[in-house]
């Protein structure tokens, strides 16, 4: 069994505003502990799911330590932007928060050579002894790492531990995987994308449905590591409905996440603008996703009941 640093299924958990629209730290907390209880092994705080690019720096700090002080799994602060003087700045102050490590993500709009990204993440490193996690996801930032360049710098920089990985490129995954130093830790940063990229040497994943589905992803993952892969199968697809409800054109991630954390109960709020108020369609279609997953399972033994397993 792989026991990876931040654990297997980490949840990039959104950030709870009140109906003001005010960070509400309270209902983060007890989100965290839930997710905690549910089966989350680590937490993202203030990533593409958190909405960390319309929170102040004061937001996240306050956001940092009060979820920090109050579960016992991991917890990473995203603390990356696209100025290298302020990802410092922030990171210096978040590792003073209680945090276990750093999710850092490539400089977006700018689209700076490979020589900048290289020293954007070489100066953050600079900054703290904290484990960092680099985060490629080209879509949002207009800019890839490059398979090389993550290689060198796990090579090259002793805190950056691991990737995650929302290229959609499974064969670079592998090569990062294969290329990097013992203890460089690959996570799929597209839930879809988990078992495939388990299947090449990950390590588990940074996940949006793991708000809902953690449980889930966590008996897939261990029953992939324990050679059960046809089980581990049909738990990814009892997992494809909330895949396909996560983020949408008409609406992205975190809006989606949002409302299935309304279905659960929590108060977590609308999120910002850009992104729009969801409609009241969305609530409910996050409310027919929960209760057909629920009826798939897991049951107490970790197996979805009502899903058939593939045979032979």
């Amino acid at each position: 069994m792989v026991s990876a640093r931040f654990g297997s299924v980490v949840t990039a958990m959104v950030t709870p505003f009140d109906e003001h629209g005010a960070l509400d730290v309270d209902r983060a907390v007890e989100l965290a502990r839930h997710l905690e209880s549910s089966g989350s092994d680590g937490l993202v705080l203030a990533g593409t799911t958190g909405e960390g690019p319309v929170l102040s720096d004061q937001e996240k700090l306050d956001l940092f330590e009060a979820v920090a002080s109050r579960v016992t799994v991991p917890v990473l602060a995203a603390t990356g932007t696209n100025d290298t003087a302020h990802s410092v700045a922030l990171t210096r102050r978040a590792a003073a928060t209680g945090i276990a490590g750093l999710l850092v993500v490539t400089p977006y709009y700018n689209r700076p050579s490979p020589a900048g990204v290289a020293a954007h993440f070489q100066a953050i490193a600079q900054t703290s002894d904290l484990p960092i996690v680099l985060y490629d996801i080209p879509v949002r930032t207009g800019r890839r790492i490059g398979t090389d360049q993550i290689v060198a710098l796990a090579r090259e920089v002793p805190t950056i531990v691991g990737l995650k990985d929302a290229t959609g490129d499974v064969a670079g995954a592998a090569r990062v995987a294969a290329a990097c130093p013992d203890g460089f830790e690959v996570y799929s940063g597209d839930d879809a994308l988990t078992l495939p990229i388990l299947s090449v040497g990950g390590v588990g994943v940074i996940s949006v449905a793991a708000h809902w589905a953690a449980a889930a992803f966590g008996h897939m993952i261990s029953s992939f590591r324990q050679g059960a892969v046809d089980e581990a199968r049909a738990v990814n697809t009892a997992l494809d409905e909330s895949y396909r409800f996560q983020s949408t054109a008409d609406h992205p991630n975190p809006v989606p996440a949002k409302a299935m954390c309304r279905a659960l109960g929590f108060a977590v709020g609308q999120c910002r603008l850009p992104h729009p108020p969801a409609p009241a369609a969305l609530d409910d279609e996050a409310a027919a996703v929960l209760g057909r997953l629920r009826a798939a399972g897991p049951e107490p033994s970790g197996r979805l009941h009502g899903v058939r397993q593939p045979v032979g």
